[in-house]
């Protein structure tokens, strides 16, 4: 229990997309397809996206592929090559993708799902077989792409992948001198940044970047969103020197244009401050929280609501400076801020702000300061949500974890128990979310001698966390972790232990990196038992290691 639980996306333009900001999160560059010159009317209507009005039942009626077929041969006989000198005899195809992506969000959100479902499938059935009869041009891509974006409104991932697929192949053998390319490259970026499958996305994004600065220019606002997209590609993918340089870029480009106090800076300099600080650069990363105040500041006054998020961000780079007095004043003012919008912030951001308060409080000695804050948002979970939401749980836990801290075993027992009671209520057993509660209770009855017990609930939860995660995740050498402490105490065969440490180790390397933290310390831990069990000529490898290691870390302050 090192740690409390923390509690807890489109239009067509013809000029640069307002970039519009909250609490630092990176706007998704969604349906931005940019028509610059003045557009004429073509002859030929495009059809791609055929469909019947609805009957009073709403019943769908799909577009047939004899008339897709039909009006693509219209269209090809036609326009012959406009797409490629003259944007305007797009300007069809974009009204029918931009009435689909509308009727589809319109469906999800009054709860028709099976509708969007029936009609986005309606759409790919009839564009694939155009595709499959040799149409591989940028109105199928483009079509391709809306209904990616739309099954990703929708969380079917796997659905999305196929198409990404089948779309990649498509853009790929296109010339990057056509219309449309730039903008679907930046959405399929943004997806496959969903997707976790960053190097697609550090792609997607390079060369919708190259296209862009080639028609506008290296310094034109107009290559931010493929900028910022690459940046944070960059940095998901572990190249965070770049993904710096790429962020400061966009700031000197934006100061430019812009003006040094324009709200468009804040997006890249919460981006970059988040970077900072995960790069340990907290004084840097202070900077460019306090430049995001400013600006909200001299916008809105001091004390709009986006202050008072922004003050968070200050607040978490000031703790990691070692800061820690001065944070828990500006989360404070942060709270006393945003009391007056309380309505208005999303509930785990008002939860976070006071769990993280009450981090620092704790690590400060401050723990009756500290417990008062956790038990607040019991009390304003349960007055909400009631007792049987898994918002109730999680407070239940992160209250439990105080009680732990300051070694009150028994009272942490009770309410670990009582949130595992109410998890097991109100889901299947074999849940991932039983298996935090679950978790945190074994360790409390490691810590009360009640092994036999703990080794239960351990063993319990790295087999749910297995069957939901996957064996080589995270949350499961998180168990690992608790089980072999439980292990270790129960006496159990070092050849046991060492090899769920190796195991933790490999999960370690591959979610964290191989030079990472987190390894050198597991790392301690393999070479500790590989001496205990004599294994001296397979521990001198990990040892070189480890001695990298410690050198590449002796510098860093723990804070």
């Amino acid at each position: 229990m090192a740690s409390f639980l923390c509690p807890g996306n489109s239009s067509y333009t013809t000029k640069f997309s307002r970039i519009h900001t909250y609490f630092g999160q990176l706007q998704k560059a969604v349906l931005s397809f940019y028509s610059i010159r003045p557009r004429k009317r073509c002859n030929v209507k495009l059809s791609f996206l055929l469909r019947t009005t609805y009957a009073a039942s709403d019943v769908l009626t799909h577009v047939t592929s004899d008339v897709l077929n039909e009006a693509t041969s219209e269209w090809s006989r036609n326009t012959g090559n406009c797409l490629k000198s003259d944007l305007s005899c797009i300007n069809d195809l974009e009204e029918q993708l931009h009435d689909l992506f509308n009727e589809v969000n319109v469906m999800i959100k009054s709860g028709k799902r099976n509708d969007a479902v029936d009609l986005l499938q309606a759409n790919y059935e009839a564009i694939k077989e155009q595709i499959d009869c040799g149409f591989r041009g940028i109105e199928e891509a483009a079509v391709l792409d809306i209904i990616a974006l739309g099954y990703m409104a929708l969380g079917d991932l796997n659905t999305v992948g196929s198409i990404l697929h089948l779309l990649n192949g498509i853009v790929e053998d296109l010339n990057n001198d056509g219309p449309l390319l730039d903008s679907i490259l930046m959405h399929m970026g943004s997806v496959y940044d969903k997707l976790g499958k960053f190097e697609m996305s550090l792609s997607s994004y390079r060369r919708a970047l190259a296209i862009t600065e080639r028609r506008y220019g290296e310094t034109n606002s107009f290559i931010i969103v493929p900028l910022l997209g690459m940046a944070k590609a960059l940095g998901s993918v572990g190249r965070a020197r770049k993904a710096i340089e790429t962020y400061y870029r966009a700031i000197s480009i934006l100061e430019s244009s812009q003006g040094t106090e324009s709200e468009e800076l804040v997006v890249p300099l919460f981006a970059l401050g988040n970077l900072l600080l995960e790069e340990r650069r907290a004084a840097d990363a202070e900077t460019a929280f306090q430049r995001v105040i400013s600006i909200y500041k001299n916008l809105y006054g001091e004390n709009d609501i986006k202050v008072g998020l922004a003050l968070c961000s200050l607040a978490s780079a000031k703790c990691r400076k070692g800061n820690l007095d001065e944070a828990i004043d500006i989360y404070r003012k942060a709270l006393q801020v945003l009391k007056d919008y309380e309505h208005t912030v999303d509930d785990k951001v008002m939860d976070k702000i006071r769990t993280d308060m009450a981090e620092l409080l704790h690590l400060l000695g401050r723990e009756d300061e500290g417990r008062s804050l956790l038990e607040e948002c019991l009390l304003i979970a349960e007055e909400y949500k009631g007792k049987d939401h898994p918002t109730y749980v999680t407070h239940l836990v992160n209250l439990a974890t105080s009680y732990y801290r300051s070694k009150n075993y028994v009272e942490a027992e009770k309410l670990l128990r009582i949130s595992l009671q109410i998890m097991l209520k109100a889901l299947p057993p074999d849940d991932q979310a039983v298996s935090f509660p679950m978790l945190h209770l074994a360790i409390t009855l490691y810590n009360l001698n009640q092994v036999e017990e703990a080794e239960k609930y351990a063993l319990e939860a790295l087999h749910i966390r297995e069957k939901a995660f996957g064996k080589d995740s995270l949350p499961v050498g998180e168990a690992l972790d608790c089980l072999v402490s439980i292990q270790k105490k129960q006496e159990k065969d070092d050849d046991k232990l060492l090899e769920h440490l190796k195991r933790i180790l490999r999960i370690q390397e591959k979610a964290f990196g191989s030079d990472s933290e987190q390894v050198m310390e597991m790392l301690k831990k393999v070479v500790h038992y590989m001496t205990r069990l004599g294994l001296k000529h397979e521990k001198l490898p990990l040892e070189r290691r480890l001695t990298h290691l410690r050198e590449k870390f002796k510098l860093a302050v723990k804070y």
